[in-house]
């Protein structure tokens, strides 16, 4: 027959004593408690928590889904991105327009001066019937080089942020466009509404489209949102 430790209250349990019985056991120094126990654990100094979407204690940082803990663009660099995008849109309507001016040149020297004859005469009125579709032939060139120009802008604005998430100079720089609520690329969808509302603005003299550009100003988040940004759901970032 065998005896337990004496000083054992509970007899023989010794290494094979149940949690719950006996003295309460202790955590050895070092080992943090398990989850539900003990002291409530604390989040670790610098860790930015994972929820999408959540800015980082305004530190320039958020977290978004599928991409992580990245940084917020800052408005120097995506005016910077807006310069370059200017100069290259600057090339393109310089291009377009010296074709333009060209062909209006070209259309009005083939205008006939009809100074030299009587006004009563067939010959004055054709003269002036060809002036008349000359001069329309020139407004025609004119307006369609506008309309050119405006849309080589759209296209490269929507396409540009819809299927690569940046332009030109966003991509000197490093920054991107993406959908906030998923870490992608805008889509036609969310490049267009991003490139309409600057442009609807543009009507009322251009003020109205510096305000959109100015508008990430005004954004209490620290997002840098701009009013075009809430609208897309899209945001800057750094990559």
């Amino acid at each position: 027959m065998s005896f337990g430790d004496p000083n054992n209250p509970y007899g023989q349990q010794g290494q094979g004593q149940q949690p719950g019985y006996g003295y309460p056991q202790q955590t050895p120094q070092g080992v943090p408690p398990q989850g539900g126990y003990g002291y409530p654990q604390q989040q670790q100094p610098g860790a930015y928590p994972q929820a999408p979407g959540t800015l980082q204690a305004n530190n320039g940082y958020i977290s978004l889904h599928g991409l992580g803990t990245v940084q917020v663009a800052s408005m120097g660099l995506r005016f910077a991105a807006r310069l370059i995008d200017s100069i290259a849109i600057g090339l393109v309507y310089w291009v377009l327009s010296a074709i333009g001016l060209a062909g209006v040149v070209g259309a009005s020297e083939t205008i006939d001066d009809c100074t030299g004859l009587d006004p009563a005469s067939s010959a004055y009125q054709n003269c002036l019937n060809d002036q008349a579709a000359a001069a329309g032939g020139i407004l025609a060139a004119f307006f369609g080089m506008l309309f050119l120009l405006f849309i080589a802008t759209m296209l490269y604005e929507w396409l540009m942020i819809a299927f690569v998430g940046a332009t030109l100079g966003k991509m000197v720089l490093g920054l991107r466009v993406v959908k906030e609520n998923t870490g992608g690329k805008p889509g036609l969808g969310g490049g267009f509404i991003r490139w309409i509302i600057p442009m609807a603005g543009a009507i009322v003299c251009g003020i109205g489209q510096l305000l959109v550009y100015l508008s990430p100003f005004f954004d209490s988040t620290g997002k840098t949102q701009g009013w075009h940004d809430r609208a897309a759901g899209t945001l800057v970032i750094k990559k």
